[in-house]
């Protein structure tokens, strides 16, 4: 069954956080189904790599696990930071300073952070052209998923959340704002990014069938059954909670985004199970692949306080998240092994899975 949550302030017995997603899940359902419905009228953070990590934890001794040749010789860094120069120029735009100005701020405070490392929108073009599809048919969704991404980083931040009080590089939004306007700012981002998705997407690169299926992919991933539900189960549940809250709260966002570049270049749909499989591993393997970086680092959380936590490590310790690691990057190559009869296209995929893995590189602000 599903619950309708009114647009009300909380009662007193209301828990805030419970509120909160309500909000968020009404908002965002609501818009979504206002886009497809116009539309159909009408003829998608990687933290910086830290200098005293290791540059890689995990090895994997199953062939069908390792990169191709092309893979090898593939410079993701340079696809990468040329790409974030497209979509930073492109979200700038997009989200111009108007009335009232300070809403604006906000938004643009934590989507233009110099922090971001876009890996949603980057892996949405991939994802596209790996179809043969046109990147300027993806720029749009791109940077939708971009806009969602951090909506829904502003709202997990809050004290009522994950009370973290950083952000890719710098101080959460509600330390700079506000509480109340970091609610508001993330609000307004969700249904931005529907919006964009329908006024910028040229109609002779993207049928309209196809566009409201990329605009239902994304509602569905950051809704009750997707990433609201794993920040629920985040606070909520307990330690058997942790493999739905890894694959909910961290392996959404990779998926959706892999599936709405393939949606958008014009992908099958076995293909797109394929995607999904393989974007819900890779965005799990990152969040992993941190959670042990961290740990064997002994890096702190700046910012966050004592908290249940459901990580693998948290859980099971650091052998055991690091085995989970090395299955999900099995996993998401074997994925990809499928696309092999598109040749190089398939490779910036490939290089992913290794850059969830090993951090070989950052992304510097200078270089965005």
């Amino acid at each position: 069954m599903d619950f309708i949550f009114p647009d009300l302030p909380p009662s007193p017995n209301t828990p805030q956080h419970w509120w909160l997603a309500g909000r968020l899940h009404s908002i965002t359902i609501s818009m979504a189904a206002l886009f497809a419905a116009t539309l159909s009228l009408q003829p998608l953070y990687l933290p910086r790599t830290q200098s005293n990590r290791p540059r890689s934890f995990i090895t994997s001794s199953s062939s069908s696990a390792m990169a191709s040749p092309s893979a090898a010789k593939f410079d993701l860094r340079t696809y990468w930071t040329t790409l974030i120069r497209e979509i930073n120029q492109k979200l700038d735009e997009a989200i111009p300073v108007s009335y009232p100005e300070q809403i604006y701020n906000a938004m643009r405070y934590s989507v233009l952070a110099d922090g971001a490392k876009r890996a949603p929108p980057v892996m949405c073009v991939a994802a596209c052209e790996l179809f043969g599809g046109n990147r300027l048919a993806a720029f749009p969704t791109a940077c939708a998923l971009e806009m969602v991404h951090a909506a829904s980083l502003i709202h997990d931040d809050l004290p009522c959340m994950d009370d973290d009080s950083s952000r890719r590089g710098q101080p959460a939004n509600h330390i700079v704002f506000g509480e109340g306007m970091a609610v508001l700012a993330g609000d307004a981002l969700f249904p931005l990014g529907f919006s964009h998705i329908v006024s910028h997407t040229r109609s002779d690169l993207v049928p309209e069938t196809r566009l409201l299926r990329v605009i239902a992919e994304i509602a569905r991933a950051v809704g009750s059954t997707g990433m609201a539900a794993g920040q629920f189960l985040d606070l909520e549940g307990g330690p058997n909670a942790v493999d739905s809250v890894q694959e909910k709260k961290f392996g959404e966002m990779a998926e959706c985004s892999a599936v709405c570049g393939g949606l958008l270049g014009g992908a099958d749909d076995d293909e797109i199970q394929r995607l999904r499989m393989y974007g819900k591993a890779v965005g799990i393997l990152y969040q992993v692949v941190n959670d042990v970086s961290q740990e064997m680092s002994g890096e702190n959380r700046v910012g966050r306080k004592n908290k249940k936590g459901k990580s693998y490590v948290s859980v099971y310790g650091v052998e055991k998240a690091m085995e989970v690691a090395e299955d999900l990057r099995g996993q998401a190559k074997r994925e990809l092994d499928g696309f092999k009869k598109y040749g190089e296209r398939v490779v910036p995929l490939y290089s992913f899975v290794d850059f969830a893995a090993d951090r070989g590189f950052s992304i510097s602000s200078d270089s965005a």
